[in-house]
């Protein structure tokens, strides 16, 4: 195995900017607003502007190029072993809605990709969750099961089409894979031909809850919408408490072309090792002429800020090349999601007293048909609070039977009560031990490429030394909630092991939940805004609704 390029980045990304779609200037007003223009955004707006619904769609940086750019685009109802934990926390009846909706998010997708006119390279393929040691066979053998009980066409399997012997696997045929910024791009077009507003670079830091609802935005510009919809992966406001409730980890993934021959056929999952997943997908054909698939692999799950990415990188390559011998991989790159404390995503009201604002979040590594699903309920939810029962492809009743399961004001004490407290307690020891006198690292310490958080008088400082040995110093306290920021070595990137916000060397937002930069310091002895321990202040009309 060689690695051309490891780090050329997502190649999802590699497909078209896409047209500009510049930031607001003064005031904006919509039936809807959609704050995330990622694969649940973008299809929540899609559906609303079909219903006839004015729709504003609100970007921070470029459309489909956050999470959902750096996804592995998979479009399955089989979420690994789901089915065995929805139906002990939620029952039989919710385990099987959970199936029903995801299916019908992969059926919408082909629905629209037909009626559009989509090249997406949308492909039929079965979907495994697979044991290759044994360690999980137990578990393999209860969810085939409990997906076959939740209505899923899932058997139980020994043969799989890798080039390596597994001890057991649950296969759903008919399950599909996508292009997911081809699809998504295609879908910005037909919204804008239906007159919705697209805005990029319009990061949102303020909302007031009203009738209508205001939006206040970075560069000072106002949206006002009856109904806001916050599609930000990680919530922007915290109004229902889900930040003790989702808990962020990232993924690794490497990919490079393979042999049209050596293609394995299916999309693949096994839990054991860190997590591997295995797909294709189209690729261009070798210097003589012979067809390629485009081999996609991922795992070495991680919390953000937990260091070693080099080495997990390391790893998951090592693995890829054992298994698929002679790949040359060529593209490499990290995906970020949110595990939701009972395993089902929160998909409804932003909070227990909420009448016009709406969240989707917590898809746990399964995005795209959870997205989708979101958009579809979203729509279904706001367009049936206004008398017309839905309207948004099957019949609205029919959508609306999966609002109880993804409430995110639904309360399950007994089976989240371990995760909250876990994450709670993580959470609050990096809080509290950030504060307390600890080992820093020191400037002379820091190779080029590297990074790490040194005192500098009072304040904490995240240095970073870049190819060239310039220093690029910035405020080390996440602009959130205040935890010490870490440095990823492989991405170059701050991160925050609280919940998962992520900034540039320079400060920039990279990922939320944080809207402000931090600081930046002229030099290392000099911040340019005080480091005292506490949290920047929280996005200004958010304290109350």
């Amino acid at each position: 195995m060689s690695t051309e390029s490891p780090d050329s980045g997502s190649y999802w990304m590699e497909y078209g900017a896409g047209a500009a779609h510049p930031p607001p200037s003064g005031r904006v007003e919509a039936d809807v607003a959609v704050i995330g223009a990622g694969i649940a955004g973008i299809s929540t707006a899609w559906e609303l502007a079909r219903a006839g619904r004015s729709v504003v769609l609100l970007e921070a940086g470029r459309i489909a190029s956050g999470v959902t750019g750096h996804t592995t685009a998979k479009l399955s109802a089989l979420h690994g072993l789901a089915y065995q934990r929805v139906r002990k926390s939620r029952g039989a009846d919710a385990a099987a809605r959970y199936a029903r909706s995801q299916s019908d998010a992969i059926g919408r997708v082909a629905q629209v990709c037909e009626e559009l006119g989509i090249d997406c390279d949308f492909e039929r393929v079965a979907a495994y969750s697979y044991s290759e040691t044994g360690e999980q066979g137990r578990a393999v053998v209860a969810e085939a099961e409990a997906a076959r009980a939740a209505g899923l066409p899932a058997t139980y399997v020994t043969e799989t089409g890798l080039p390596f012997p597994v001890a057991g696997a649950v296969r759903v045929e008919d399950q599909a894979q996508f292009h997911p910024r081809k699809y998504l791009l295609a879908l910005v077009a037909d919204l804008r031909r239906q007159g919705a507003s697209v805005f990029e670079g319009a990061r949102v830091t303020g909302l007031h809850e009203g009738d209508p609802c205001r939006l206040t935005l970075a560069g000072g510009s106002v949206v006002r919408a009856r109904e806001v919809v916050v599609a930000t992966h990680y919530p922007l406001f915290d109004r229902s408490l889900l930040f003790a409730r989702l808990t962020p980890h990232r993924e690794l993934v490497v990919a490079g072309p393979i042999p049209a021959a050596q293609d394995p056929h299916g999309m693949y999952l096994t839990p054991e090792g860190s997590t591997r997943s295995v797909r294709t997908a189209p690729y261009d054909d070798d210097e003589d002429g012979g067809s390629r698939r485009l081999l996609i692999v991922t795992g070495e799950k991680f919390t953000p800020g937990a260091g070693g990415v080099e080495e997990r990188y390391a790893r998951l390559e090592r693995w890829t090349a054992e298994r698929f011998p002679g790949v040359r991989l060529t593209h490499r790159w990290a995906a970020q999601d949110n595990e939701p404390s009972d395993g089902v995503p929160f998909v409804g009201r932003l909070h227990p007293g909420a009448r016009h604002t709406w969240v989707a979040t917590g898809f746990n590594g399964w995005g795209m048909s959870g997205g989708v699903m979101a958009g579809r309920l979203l729509a279904a939810r706001i367009t049936a609070k206004e008398g017309d029962g839905g309207g948004t492809g099957v019949s609205g009743q029919d959508v609306l039977s999966w609002a109880d399961l993804y409430d995110p004001v639904r309360l399950s004490p007994r089976h989240e009560a371990p995760s909250v407290l876990s994450t709670s307690a993580t959470v609050a020891a990096h809080f509290v031990g950030d504060r307390l006198p600890h080992r820093t690292g020191s400037v002379e310490d820091i190779a080029p490429g590297g990074g790490a958080v040194v005192r500098d008088g009072k304040r904490h400082l995240a240095v970073h030394r870049d190819d060239t040995g310039a220093l690029h110093a910035v405020a080390a306290r996440c602009t959130h909630m205040g935890c010490l920021v870490r440095f990823n070595d492989a991405e170059r990137t701050w991160e925050c092991p609280c919940h998962g916000s992520r900034f540039g060397v320079d400060g920039e937002v990279l990922q939320g939940p944080a809207v402000h930069p931090l600081a930046r310091a002229s030099r290392v002895g000099q911040a340019d805004a005080e480091d005292t321990g506490r949290a920047a202040p929280a996005p200004e009309p958010d304290a109350s609704p």
